[in-house]
């Protein structure tokens, strides 16, 4: 509660927490919101024609056009309040089922990377000698190569096998994500194993796994906690990074980057057709910037020793 209340009181996380409700809200009643026509692929953005030029968004206000939507005095087939793509996938309906998308992406690679590397790290930290050795030249090593590169050319190999999918791009950044976590926990628990209580618990007997799991992971995890937490947006713009590339989600799919990727074509054309990068690309700026917001005030919450050292 108390985490809570000061997350309130500071007007920037407090902006990002709205934010992030919003989002939420999106992605809980995007059924309601933009009704997919095939109830059985809710993600597939619905495509209506097959013409390579983009159409404006329908009327003068597109935000009146959302409300007649959700109140069902308009027909979803045959209104496109933000306009659609070319192939004539509608806009709005991949930006609702594309929040879905985003917090699916930022939360489990997040969540994923972070397990593997408080994993790695704890086992390097607590056992030490050639143990830590070994672990952390193998982590120099998956260090050494650049993070979106090297995700990329994963991504790549993967697609062939696995196919165009979110799951070739989601393992593509865990399997190049992790090493900064276990960097940070194994640090911290070098620090913390040495201590009285933890030296108390191995003279009583306590085995290994109780002594990581009940002394040292409960003191040493937070600041690894306050770094998964502003990573979540930086996963997200990776994850569109490489939908954009081609090499995420497939064509069709509700996803910002690849909303983002059909407006490669028209980029020297922008003042015309505004609407294909407008949309997505607000939509990716604000879900970021309200996790760095709520990421960087729990960090000068939880950690303050951290202020200055993170970095997005």
């Amino acid at each position: 509660m108390k985490i809570i209340k000061q997350l309130l009181q500071n007007p920037l996380s407090l902006f990002g927490i709205i934010l992030l409700v919003f989002f939420g809200l999106v992605a809980i009643f995007a059924p309601w919101l933009a009704p997919p026509p095939n109830p059985y692929e809710p993600y597939r953005i619905a495509q209506f024609g097959y013409s390579p030029t983009p159409k404006p968004p329908t009327g003068p206000n597109p935000f009146a056009e959302i409300w007649k939507i959700i109140t069902r005095q308009s027909d979803f087939s045959k209104t496109h309040p933000f306009g659609t793509t070319e192939g004539q996938y509608d806009m709005y309906y991949g930006i609702v089922w594309g929040t879905r998308t985003a917090f699916l992406a930022g939360i489990c690679i997040t969540g994923i990377t972070a397990l593997i590397g408080i994993v790695w790290g704890t086992m390097a930290a607590y056992f030490g000698g050639w143990v830590d050795m070994v672990f952390m030249r193998i982590t120099d090593i998956f260090q050494a190569f650049p993070f979106l590169i090297a995700a990329m050319t994963i991504a790549a190999v993967l697609q062939p096998k696995i196919g165009r999918s979110i799951l070739t791009a989601a393992i593509a950044l865990i399997v190049f994500g992790w090493m900064g976590y276990s960097r940070l926990i194994r640090g911290d628990i070098l620090s913390i194993k040495e201590r009285d209580y933890v030296q108390a618990a191995r003279a009583a007997g306590a085995s290994h796994l109780r002594i990581v799991l009940r002394h040292i992971l409960p003191n040493a995890i937070y600041p690894t906690l306050v770094v998964a937490s502003m990573d979540i947006g930086s996963y997200v713009i990776s994850f569109a990074a490489l939908s954009f590339l081609g090499l995420g989600a497939e064509v069709g799919y509700a996803d910002w980057g690849q909303m983002l990727s059909f407006a490669r074509n028209w980029i020297p054309r922008l003042h015309q057709y505004w609407w294909i990068i407008l949309y997505p690309g607000l939509a990716l700026i604000l879900f970021v910037l309200a996790w760095n917001l709520v990421g960087d005030a729990l960090r000068d919450i939880l950690d303050p020793r951290l202020r200055g050292r993170i970095t997005v």
